[in-house]
């Protein structure tokens, strides 16, 4: 996609996601409980791309690749080994800041 406002729906109705390592494309396709290929830009400077999926794929959440071996990911992939990603709790870092603010 080129750019769309949400990409809610997309992502209901999928049965895998590859997206670029974004953490707001990460995270919302996680939190959907959808298996995710991440594709690592090795173009961009300071990849933090690649940080966030290197630690996602550490933590089981997430496979990762370049878009040289996109291919061979697709071709060699178990989904069965993703971990399910945890829900949020915004409620505790709410929490955590009131305290830290002194407001509790």
């Amino acid at each position: 996609f080129r750019f769309k406002d949400s990409l809610a729906q997309d992502l209901q109705s999928a049965d895998l996601v590859i997206s670029h390592a974004g953490a707001g494309s990460c995270l919302e396709t996680l939190e959907k409980g959808k298996p995710l290929i991440v594709v690592i830009n090795d173009k961009l400077m300071d990849n933090h791309q690649l940080e966030l999926a290197k630690q996602l794929h550490r933590d089981g959440y997430v496979l990762y690749c370049n878009c040289s071996t996109l291919v061979e990911t697709l071709q060699s992939m178990d989904l069965s080994a993703l971990k399910h990603f945890p829900p949020g709790q915004p409620e505790k870092f709410a929490s955590f800041l009131d305290k830290v603010f002194g407001l509790q």
